[in-house]
């Protein structure tokens, strides 16, 4: 009977215990995302930390602050301007198509005539816009009725992935903070899982972040930078906007000149042809050409990740993370890639080996 008895509370601790892991896991669901990429951040940028707070004379909080307010600045803030910068367009926007509806389209300019195969039509749909205030209005009303919620969807976007990376910026906080603490239990938990061989894999998953992280994201922010600053010289309008897609496209290869190409043939168009050589030039070292500069300063070890899956990555972790899965989702494959490969190069060892 007592042994009947024991088996009870063994089964119904088991399951307490589940509801309890569940609960926590319901709990944390909305948070995974932010915890993640927070994690992968801390562990980049670790050995910064360190340095730091070596600096700071084991001052931990200090340190943790200072390398929060880091990311801060180089992450979140530039994401934050280009929210309040998309807002402000869209506001814009907003107003110029009520002018327009109520005192009519403007003068078709003599750029529109020189795009290729739709020169001539675009003109001549343009001038009865002009001449006809009454359709004019009618069609801008349909557009902007078009167009409204897909605005609406990627401000709402945008505005959830600046609140997520506000959130690992913060969570990142307690992990520089407590990593140690965290990191042996973690440690403890992989052996537990894979014994002995736990250590060359966590090795590996290092390396492959840290490549990842230095490679995708640094390469991806320099080439904003310099897109941002190449667009802002030449006066092409939402030069911000137009720099945040140049970096998102980094993380693909061969995305940026998506960008800066058909802006170069906008301002050729318009006839600014000193400006069109500029940025044509100004793409082609300075955005396209950082590339191959700044990739292999920041990646001094990697597995590299095939095109087909960074543009998995990249699409399906946006699919399933949202706006910061652009950078989760090429790392955690990368990661996982490199797991592969790890186990796949392993030999397997013979009975008699010791």
């Amino acid at each position: 009977m007592g042994s009947k008895w024991q088996r009870i509370e063994q089964v119904a601790g088991i399951v307490f215990l589940g509801l309890i892991a569940i609960g926590c896991a319901v709990v944390l669901r909305p948070f995974v995302t932010a915890i993640l990429w927070a994690a992968i951040l801390c562990y980049a940028t670790w050995p910064l930390y360190r340095r730091l707070e070596r600096f700071l004379r084991g001052r931990k909080n200090l340190a943790a602050a200072l390398m929060t307010a880091l990311i801060t600045i180089v992450l979140v803030l530039p994401f934050a301007i280009v929210g309040f910068t998309f807002a402000d367009n869209v506001a814009r926007l907003a107003q110029q198509v009520q002018g327009y509806s109520s005192q009519g389209v403007p003068a078709v300019p003599q750029w529109v005539d020189g795009i290729p195969f739709l020169g001539n039509w675009l003109q001549g749909y343009w001038q009865g816009l002009h001449e006809n205030t009454e359709l004019a209005a009618q069609t801008l009303k349909k557009w902007y009725d078009k167009l409204t919620p897909s605005l609406l969807r990627w401000s709402l976007s945008l505005g959830h992935g600046i609140l997520q990376l506000t959130l690992s910026v913060i969570i990142a906080f307690f992990f520089y903070r407590d990593g140690v603490t965290v990191v042996s239990r973690v440690d403890e938990g992989i052996k537990r899982i894979a014994g002995d061989y736990s250590q060359r894999l966590v090795e590996t998953v290092g390396i492959t972040v840290k490549s990842v992280v230095y490679g995708l994201l640094g390469t991806a922010l320099a080439q904003g930078i310099m897109a941002g600053i190449g667009f802002s010289i030449a006066g092409v309008p939402g030069a911000f906007l137009w720099a945040l897609l140049i970096f998102l496209l980094s993380l693909v290869p061969a995305g940026p000149p998506l960008v800066w190409i058909p802006v170069t043939i906008w301002l050729f168009l318009r006839g600014d042809v000193g400006w069109g050589i500029f940025m044509g030039l100004w793409g082609l070292l300075c955005i396209s050409g950082i590339d191959n500069l700044v990739r292999p300063v920041l990646i001094s070890r990697t597995t590299p990740l095939p095109f087909a899956l960074t543009l998995l990555g990249v699409m399906g972790g946006l699919i399933a993370f949202g706006f910061i899965g652009i950078f989760l989702g090429p790392t955690v494959l990368a990661a996982g890639y490199s797991l592969v490969q790890e186990f796949l190069s392993r030999k397997p060892q013979t009975p008699g080996a010791g």
